[in-house]
């Protein structure tokens, strides 16, 4: 039989000696590899901020240069100009103000010819009619761009046709019963001839003109113009640019509707990055215009008051491409009305912009001119 043995404390006969903790020599900790680290981090942020000024110094890190170091490292902030301070603050102002309340909002329709209107009286059925529809012009393209409300037509016959107001039931009515006076206003850019009218509404409606030519920057200069005439009338809400062979495609209530509930200007602006896009840039428009935010579009625009007072108030902007932007210079064809207003908007208020334009122009045939129809 087993007797139980007593334990007492202290006894050494079972105390059990467990073995000590391993002796560990201090870690080495990498020092060559933080210092290396630390002169490379000194060397790029010495570089950065007191870049090279020789390209022997760029050649000793790179055989490409300095454009290694510089691809992709973010760029320093510029220091804006005066020139650029004065024009954002005037921008800020602008557009922070409230629009000018109307009782008797109106659109300007601004025309932009060398001579008479060959479409006028079109025109005149479009302001005298509202809701009734004209059958005047035939053969026009299946339009499904339903944002589409004016298109450019080019060397056509116009059918001299007698011309009905139709209403949705197809009543025949008289068109001298209903008109859209008091809701649009005319302006006539003539630039070359003193044009005949044949519509009450063109009537005395000329503003003071200068000869205009096709791809130079008095194209520009014309379209401001027209601007600076409508602006006058503080009734004028928007403000639509049109050429001599525009034709609306829409009745007067529903292009009037739209384009005054629109909060925002209908200016066509794309990046076009071949030849005839920023193939035209300039590097003598930097530091206030570069070669990032240049972009193109078709002129035709339709544009909202405190946009055309932008314009009118621009003049940093409109130097650079008054200056630099001009058929051949420096060997490039740069055609001021296809990039000034884009890159104007693009840089002031690119949200305030559609991006596109409600005219209809076809460059499908790739040609210096639009597409031509006929009707």
């Amino acid at each position: 039989m087993k007797v139980a043995k007593e334990w007492r404390l202290g006894s050494m006969g079972d105390t059990k000696i467990l073995p000590g903790s391993r002796h560990r020599s201090p870690l080495k900790r990498p020092i060559w590899i933080i210092l290396m680290v630390s002169f490379v981090s000194l060397f790029l942020v010495c570089a950065y901020i007191y870049p090279p000024n020789s390209d022997v110094a760029c050649y000793v890190f790179s055989s490409r240069g300095c454009k290694v170091l510089t691809d992709w490292l973010p760029p320093p902030k510029r220091e804006l100009t005066d020139e650029e301070i004065i024009s954002r603050v005037v921008v800020r102002d602008i557009l922070d103000t409230p629009p000018v309340e109307s009782k008797n909002p109106k659109i300007a329709f601004m025309f932009l010819t060398p001579g008479s209107l060959p479409f006028e009286k079109l025109w005149d059925m479009f302001f005298r009619v509202g809701h009734f529809t004209s059958f005047c012009v035939q053969e026009l393209p299946n339009m499904n761009e339903s944002h589409m409300y004016f298109i450019l037509v080019k060397n056509i016959s116009f059918v001299d046709c007698q011309c009905k107001y139709v209403n949705v039931y197809g009543e025949e009515r008289n068109s001298n019963n209903f008109g859209n006076e008091g809701r649009f206003s005319v302006y006539i850019h003539a630039s070359k001839e003193k044009p005949v009218h044949v519509s009450p509404y063109f009537l005395n409606r000329e503003i003071h003109s200068s000869p205009v030519t096709w791809g130079a920057f008095s194209m520009v200069d014309a379209e401001r113009r027209l601007l600076a005439y409508a602006l006058k009338d503080l009734d004028n809400q928007h403000f639509v640019l049109l050429s001599d062979s525009c034709i609306p495609l829409h009745n007067f209530d529903y292009v009037y509707n739209y384009l005054m509930h629109a909060n925002m200007s209908f200016i066509d602006c794309f990046v076009d990055p071949g030849p005839h896009g920023n193939g035209r840039y300039s590097t003598r428009m930097l530091p206030e215009v570069e070669e990032k935010d240049f972009r193109k579009g078709a002129q035709w625009f339709t544009m909202r008051r405190q946009h055309a007072l932008l314009v009118m108030a621009d003049s940093l902007y409109y130097s650079r491409f008054r200056d630099y932007c001009r058929p051949f210079a420096d060997g490039k064809n740069c055609i001021a009305d296809e990039h000034y207003l884009p890159t104007f908007f693009n840089l002031v208020d690119p949200g305030g912009i559609a991006n596109w334009s409600v005219t209809r122009v076809d460059w499908s045939e790739r040609k210096w001119h639009p597409k031509s129809y006929r009707a």
